[in-house]
């Protein structure tokens, strides 16, 4: 009927300009598509067929989350093809803590003003990030919602889906007092505390994202746009070699929060620090904050830690060595306690 595109266009939703995004990206979501996917991109839905053979005793795994105010970095900068990236690996990394292998990913972009280059930027980021991690972009959603974002502004989040043997679940009830946690480093914030680590660098110092420090070899902009780290090839590589009790993604709430949520009842951690390397910008940040408490650090940025895997205390050292093989690293920080009052001790 005439003029109804022209209407909605007026109203801000330009039908035509993602419609060619659509096709812009087909290509990059096709390249993570494994024989498991069934449809071609384009869809009302994805259709996926695990090789259920390949489990005794199939359960899926889901889990849902987004970037945060990480995307203000972004539109800060105009570097757009990594945040999709974090976003796979995030939630890949909230999965794989129970023993799952992710198997497909959807997303959901949502801008003020529909903007082909900065979407087709963070699709290509989103691929990117599946192929890391194995899983297939089986599709999304890309909505344009007129004033309800600032201008140059968006919203992303993403949706996993993976699979573990029912006797393969990782839940924390074999942690036993004695056994040894092991940090795999991060690669700087990950995707939290940015809405502290913004107000500090940029309000407080008053940089700015093209402020070049040396203590941190680049930019601010280049330091906090830092990929977060996926841990699914690292983890899985290191399951053939050893026996992992617990896993804890250290994202929000930092180790104190997060550890605790793959130890049992009754059971607390005590971890040195100083055994691990902590990247310059957590100093920055606490140097810039007036010297903010370190509890307060802890609680709020993951402080070079992605991941904390639990281990028995014989197997340590092994898995130390196994992570350097495949080209990791990994680091003993503390063992796990009998404290129910302290919770995560750091000394």
């Amino acid at each position: 009927m005439p003029g109804k595109s022209d209407a909605y266009a007026a109203a801000g939703v330009n039908i035509e300009g993602a419609g060619r995004t659509k096709r812009g990206i087909a290509a990059l979501v096709r390249s993570t598509f494994g024989p498991e996917v069934l449809a071609d991109v384009g869809g009302f839905g994805g259709l996926f067929a695990p090789r259920w053979d390949a489990y005794r005793d199939p359960v899926l795994v889901a889990g849902t989350d987004g970037v945060g105010t990480k995307l203000k970095i972004a539109f800060m900068t105009g570097i757009h093809n990594t945040v999709g990236a974090d976003l796979v690996a995030h939630c890949a990394n909230d999965i794989l803590v129970q023993g799952a292998r992710p198997l497909f990913f959807l997303d959901y972009l949502a801008m003020g003003k529909h903007d082909s280059a900065v979407a087709e930027a963070v699709i290509e980021g989103i691929a990117n990030g599946c192929k890391a991690c194995g899983c297939a972009l089986l599709g999304g959603e890309m909505a344009e919602m007129p004033d309800f974002y600032a201008e140059g502004e968006y919203d992303l989040a993403g949706t996993i889906v993976g699979i573990v043997n029912r006797e393969d679940i990782l839940d924390g009830s074999r942690v036993q007092p004695g056994d040894k946690l092991i940090a795999l480093p991060s690669s700087g914030l990950h995707t939290n505390g940015y809405s502290l680590a913004r107000r500090l660098l940029f309000e407080t110092a008053g940089w700015d994202v093209a402020t070049h420090l040396d203590e941190l070899g680049g930019t601010i902009g280049e330091t906090l746009l830092a990929p977060h780290r996926s841990y699914v090839s690292s983890v899985f590589d290191l399951i053939e070699a050893v026996s992992i009790r617990g896993m804890a993604h250290i994202t929000g709430g930092g180790i104190v929060d997060n550890l605790p949520r793959t130890l049992p009842d009754g059971l607390g951690a005590r971890i040195l620090r100083g055994t691990w390397p902590e990247p310059p910008v957590f100093n920055l940040l606490q140097r810039a904050g007036d010297d903010i408490h370190v509890d307060e650090m802890f609680h709020v940025f993951n402080m070079g830690m992605g991941m904390v895997l639990v281990v028995p205390s014989s197997q340590a050292e092994q898995a130390v060595e196994q992570l350097d093989r495949n080209g990791d690293e990994g680091y003993i920080i503390g063992e796990v306690v009998t404290d129910t009052a302290s919770g995560v001790q750091i000394i």
